[in-house]
C-alpha cells in the first residue's frame, strides 16, 4: 500500500460495496456539480447526488460506479462514500441509464412520500393543537 495514495471505501447500508487502495484520484457528483479529490487535498465532507463516481488506480485505470445519493468523507488518505445503493462493472453509458432509471426515480418516489408524511404531520399537529386549546 502506497502511503501517498488514497484508500476508497464505498459503503452501502448493510455491506461494503467496494474497497480499493492506491487510488490516484476520485471524481464524485454533488448538488453543485462534479468534485475532484486528489491524495493531498484537504479533508472534507460532501453531500452526494445520484450520479457516476469515478476513481482511478494504476492497476485498473478509470473505474465508473453508479451511486445513489449519500455522503463522501475524506479524512487524511481515507475516503469513505456512504450511499443507499451502488452499481458497478458496466460501461459509463449503461451506468448513467441505471442512475436515471433507478436512483432518480427512487428519489421522486421518496419526495412524494416525504410530502405525504409532511401533510400527515401537519394534520396531526393541528389536531393536537385543537385538543390542547379546547381541552
Amino acid at each position: 500500500m502506497n502511503p501517498d495514495l488514497m484508500t476508497l471505501k464505498v459503503l452501502l447500508p448493510f455491506q461494503v460495496f467496494l474497497e480499493r487502495q492506491n487510488v490516484l484520484r476520485i471524481v464524485a457528483e454533488s448538488r453543485q456539480g462534479s468534485y475532484g479529490l486528489l491524495p493531498h487535498r484537504l479533508d472534507c465532507v460532501l453531500p452526494l447526488s445520484p450520479g457516476i463516481l469515478i476513481y482511478e488506480t494504476e492497476e485498473e485505470g478509470e473505474v465508473y460506479v453508479a451511486t445513489d445519493e449519500g455522503v463522501l468523507v475524506k479524512d487524511g488518505m481515507e475516503v469513505l462514500v456512504s450511499v443507499r445503493n451502488a452499481l458497478g462493472n458496466a460501461e459509463p453509458g449503461k451506468l448513467y441509464e441505471a442512475v436515471k432509471k433507478q436512483f432518480l426515480h427512487l428519489s421522486d418516489e421518496e419526495r412524494a412520500m416525504r410530502q405525504m408524511l409532511a401533510k400527515m404531520e401537519s394534520v396531526v399537529d393541528r389536531q393536537l393543537e385543537e385538543m390542547f386549546h379546547h381541552g
